[in-house]
């Protein structure tokens, strides 16, 4: 089995990540990760609800 087939580590920092103050963000950037977040947040979301129904 390889190591890092369920590395979800790169999933748990997107969230508490520090912005680089040398990187220009724009409007379409900043709303792809709000967008990105959110829906994460849903599909943790729905994941728990499903293993919480059928237990």
């Amino acid at each position: 089995m390889k190591k890092g087939l369920f590395n979800f580590s790169e999933v748990f920092t997107y969230f508490f990540r520090k912005k680089d103050p040398n990187r220009k963000t724009n409007f379409n950037l900043r709303t792809m990760h709000t967008i990105n977040k959110i829906s994460m947040l849903m599909f943790l979301a729905g994941v728990l609800y499903f293993i919480i129904k059928h237990i």
